[in-house]
């Protein structure tokens, strides 16, 4: 007769699966406990340093994240192994587990075991959707299944003198269903191998169009996308993925995956305010939202806008003109530019100290909702001049931090 098997010796081991990965850093930058790691390839877990708290969970867009096996405590999967995976394996401890506590739990995910995202927002301080953000459809193409896409547009939006070379993309998706929302992404595989002949993985790119699609009622999206030509050193760097996007031509064809996120979505609600800091590329999520605000105008919902977007130079600010063109009342633009000849350097963090009194004041407000994207260097200065104008107000930012995260207030991604 067999044996049951000991249950003390099978555990659950947190893994990231490698074809729903986006490898966007999030998780690292997330985890309290610094159990995520990366090379070239993959991201995976320290099985050893791993303290199950789930505070990475919520920010993943993908949802690779939230992948379990059952594994015998002795023999877990290694750090090599998991380096080395283009998929996950089968459970190691299928048979144990059968005689003990049943096959199909090794392939169950942990939601069972995992806090609420409401606790986790609160302890962790991972993000929530606004209560009212529509609800998203994710990962219905991956990397094994991604779907076709045809360029219908690319145009430069920076000056032909300016250092970035940033281009608007339109990719149109047919009759084959592509449902997405403001605040997503999509992910785009480049073609040819990498150094090692493995196939090139993808790349993802914020949405810069409204969820109707960037020509309204059309099965389209647009993307907003920087040539990268140096590394973040200076150094020159040929990014593979950026400069295949920049040299599409119109009727070209790509492998697209997606959508990803489920948090970084705009309110739903009439007499939503938010509040949109960018710089570069990071105002594609902000030109979704204030597109799909402007197209609704004549329904009068309420609501208010506020922009806070930086660049070297006019020159090198994506969406410039069709910025000035929005009236007054419909958007509060603060444009700073830290590189024009003749002038003092400003950053957006300068501006959003300038406007001390409002940003308060929507920070207090319920109905203000807070996005931020752009590189992670503005970041710290962005959250430095919340933590100074809550400060001048007798206020607390690292009380209030929390609070915003647990109402879906505040939305981050920078990279």
């Amino acid at each position: 007769m067999n044996a049951p098997a000991d249950h003390t010796k099978v555990i659950r081991q947190h893994l990231i699966d490698p074809e729903l990965c986006i490898r966007c850093n999030t998780c690292e930058e997330t985890c309290p406990a610094n159990a995520i790691t990366h090379d070239a390839r993959n991201y995976v877990v320290r099985f050893d340093v791993c303290e199950g708290c789930m505070a990475c969970i919520s920010p993943c867009p993908s949802g690779a994240i939230d992948s379990w096996r059952n594994v015998e405590s002795a023999i877990p999967y290694s750090l090599e192994e998991q380096f080395g995976w283009d998929a996950l394996p089968t459970t190691r401890a299928l048979d144990a587990l059968e005689a003990g506590i049943g096959g199909a739990a090794a392939e169950t995910p942990a939601e069972a075991q995992a806090p609420s995202e409401a606790a986790t927002a609160g302890r962790g301080g991972a993000a929530l959707p606004p209560w009212s953000a529509a609800h998203p459809y994710v990962n219905l193409y991956s990397p094994a299944r991604p779907i076709t896409a045809t360029v219908s547009g690319n145009d430069r939006l920076t000056a032909a003198d300016a250092s970035s070379d940033i281009h608007h993309i339109v990719l149109d998706f047919g009759t084959t269903p592509f449902p997405v929302l403001e605040g997503q992404s999509i992910g785009i595989i480049p073609p040819g191998t990498d150094e090692n002949g493995k196939p090139h993985l993808l790349r993802m790119y914020s949405i810069a169009s409204p969820r109707e699609g960037e020509r309204p009622h059309c099965n389209n999206v647009a993307l907003t996308v920087k040539r990268v030509t140096r590394d973040h050193d200076g150094r020159p760097l040929r990014g593979v993925a950026s400069n295949y996007v920049c040299d599409l031509k119109k009727g070209d064809t790509v492998q697209v995956t997606g959508p990803y996120g489920a948090t970084f979505l705009m309110p739903n609600h009439p007499g939503a305010k938010i509040m949109m800091i960018c710089t570069g590329t990071g105002s594609a999520p902000m030109r979704a939202m204030t597109e799909r605000r402007r197209r609704r105008m004549h329904l009068k919902e309420g609501g208010a806008l506020m922009l806070f977007f930086g660049a070297h130079t006019p020159g090198e600010l994506p969406y410039f003109e069709p910025l000035q063109k929005l009236p007054k009342a419909f958007i509060d633009i603060n444009l700073a530019f830290s590189r024009v000849p003749g002038q003092p350097r400003q950053y957006v963090q300068d501006l959003i100290r300038a406007r001390a009194d409002k940003v308060l004041a929507w920070l207090d407000d319920a109905e203000c909702f807070i996005y931020l994207c752009g590189l992670k260097g503005m970041e710290t200065g962005v959250i430095e001049a919340f933590r100074d104008i809550c400060r001048s107000a007798g206020r607390d930012w690292d009380q209030l931090r929390p609070q915003l995260l647990a109402a879906g207030r505040l939305h981050v991604e920078t990279y």
